[in-house]
């Protein structure tokens, strides 16, 4: 018997399961490629500098205005970077929990624990007291991955390899200058080693030097490029200038 003779003769109530079952065996997650578009897809930094206390990280993406979601940066805690498909609730309780003195593992493990989409992040987390953490998921795509530096955390997914990671741990460990000078430094090496696979769009750098006060923003940095050809290499000239305007060393 022909299966179109066959299907014609059952009842709807089992030919719509079966038409589901087989989707479902074959087909694509739903729920999964449904925001895939909506990921930030991207590398980042977290760091610290134990001599001065500032704390900052920095990221660039192929994707409009990152700066405005994926780092979290408070003074005398640590930075955190939430990606990959970013969930800010994330980082903010992972700086909660370093307040309440958990150590960075400790304060990633427990973000992560409830959340059901685990597998779709990519977290990092730097303490001021120098205990670092990362995670990245089975989901984003490759390259994915972390590496865990002196002082620094860096993580990226969609790239064109780990030696975007590599060229930007390097690159820390070895510049010169202050924090921020450090962690922007990594940034353009992360760039040049070929960064997101996809391209480039936007960028952002938040360095914190004191706790903010009415006139921090003339010692702290908190600057980003949200849509631009070549954002990392916009942001160093708008973090030169800013330098230059409010003489922060």
């Amino acid at each position: 018997m022909k299966l179109s003779h066959l299907l014609r003769n059952l009842p709807c109530a089992l030919i719509f399961p079966l038409a589901l079952s087989v989707h479902a065996a074959n087909g694509p997650d739903p729920d999964l490629d449904a925001d895939r578009d909506q990921w930030d897809n991207t590398f980042s930094i977290v760091a610290r500098d134990p001599a001065t206390g500032a704390v900052g990280g920095a990221v660039s993406t192929a994707r409009l205005s990152v700066g405005n979601r994926v780092l979290l940066v408070e003074f005398g805690l640590g930075a955190v970077a939430s990606q990959a498909n970013t969930n800010t609730v994330l980082a903010r309780d992972a700086i909660d929990r370093l307040r309440q003195g958990a150590t960075a593992a400790e304060a990633l493990d427990a973000a992560l624990l409830a959340d059901e989409k685990r597998e779709e992040r990519q977290l990092s987390v730097m303490s001021s007291k120098g205990t670092q953490a990362a995670f990245t998921g089975a989901k984003p795509d490759d390259f994915k991955g972390h590496i865990i530096g002196k002082d620094a955390v860096v993580a990226g997914n969609i790239l064109v390899g780990r030696e975007t990671l590599e060229a930007m741990v390097t690159a820390f460990e070895n510049a010169p200058g202050t924090l921020a000078d450090r962690i922007m430094t990594a940034l353009e090496a992360g760039q040049k080693a070929g960064g997101d696979r996809r391209g480039k769009i936007s960028a952002a750098i938040v360095v914190l030097n004191e706790a903010p006060t009415t006139n921090s923003y003339a010692r702290n940095i908190d600057l980003r490029i949200d849509s631009s050809k070549d954002p990392v290499g916009e942001l160093r000239v708008l973090f030169d200038a800013y330098k230059a305007a409010f003489k922060i060393k």
